[in-house]
């Protein structure tokens, strides 16, 4: 299974008519988000107790042995404690956290997983010279898996906010999505910007609860909002006429004139509300959060970023692989 302060790019009808410019800082999701399973304690170990029954010389004894298994089981690959870039190397494994949100991350198979971020930190790693240990949260638990040293990254489409930002340190943004529409063709071809739909006469789709519902009311005040209970219903609605227009997270507006292109029109050439996503690691290592802004711009220069992202949010091969 994303988002900063700014202008975004213009976005523009397809005739080029300008709309508005909105800036959004969270993408949510509608797809179902599987918990992990967690394989490891969070309990921290017993402190040392120097004052335990025996002589002097076997409590300290005993204290050392106890010492060292703590060290010990710190340096094993599953252990849960906060590594710096330099302890990810030494370790030789990167495990990154995930959110099952397609096209994000996706399940093939237990254990085996597929997606945009797939594909991004299996390069990183591949870059970095070590092994990768895919692990998969829900979206709320996310950052704190990182906080109790679960995970040394955290690569799940995750929105730059400054909220986010008091707990983990992001990177430079990687991918970028948003907010935007899917109109009817029949709708389409009657108005010429964005703007249109601001009108008594046009019905908005949306998810009841979602960003994209909260947001509807405020981008198309004189519109009529339609709410449904998920994605499916929406998207029917849509197909069969009931809405003129529907207001979603990407990429499901553009899925959805991919799947229906002699129905469904994807008129923005930008989304409405912007979101950008960062790598997210602890506070505290400036040299991890060096190499991903230098790992980011390698790969933005050399097109393979742009490229990859292009595959998995305007194409819909990769439901082929």
């Amino acid at each position: 299974m994303t988002r900063t302060s700014g202008e975004g790019p213009s976005r523009q009808w397809k005739d080029g008519a300008s709309n508005h410019e909105y800036l959004w800082n969270r993408v949510s999701s509608n797809v179902p988000i599987l918990e992990l399973d967690s394989h490891y304690s969070n309990k921290p170990p017993k402190p040392l107790d120097l004052n335990a029954g025996g002589t002097h010389s076997e409590s300290m004894s005993a204290s050392r042995t106890r010492l060292l298994l703590v060290l010990f089981s710190l340096a094993l690959p599953g252990s849960s404690f906060a590594r710096t870039l330099q302890q990810v190397l030494n370790n030789g494994t990167l495990r990154v956290g995930v959110v099952l949100v397609t096209p994000w991350a996706i399940r093939q198979a237990p254990g085996e997983f597929t997606g945009f971020e797939i594909d991004v930190s299996k390069a990183l790693a591949s870059d970095m010279g070590v092994e990768i240990d895919i692990r998969v949260y829900a979206e709320e638990r996310i950052i704190s898996a990182l906080e109790a040293g679960e995970i040394d990254l955290i690569a799940a489409g995750l929105s730059i906010t400054p909220a986010r930002a008091l707990h983990v340190n992001f990177s430079q943004p990687y991918a970028m999505t948003g907010i935007t529409l899917a109109t009817n063709r029949d709708t389409t071809i009657l108005v010429s910007s964005v703007e249109d739909f601001d009108d008594a006469e046009y019905r908005i789709a949306t998810v009841a609860g979602s960003v994209a519902a909260e947001q509807a009311a405020r981008i198309f005040p004189r519109a009529e909002i339609l709410e449904f209970s998920d994605v499916e219903q929406a998207s029917a609605a849509l197909l069969d006429a009931h809405a003129d227009a529907y207001l979603e997270d990407e990429p499901i507006p553009t899925f959805l004139a991919l799947e229906n292109p002699a129905v469904i029109d994807a008129p923005l050439s930008a989304p409405l509300l912007q979101a950008r996503a960062g790598f997210a690691v602890n506070k505290g290592d400036a040299d991890f959060l060096a190499f991903l802004n230098a790992w980011i711009t390698a790969r933005e220069s050399d097109t393979w970023l742009p490229t990859m992202h292009d595959y998995w949010f305007q194409t819909l091969r990769w439901r082929e692989q």
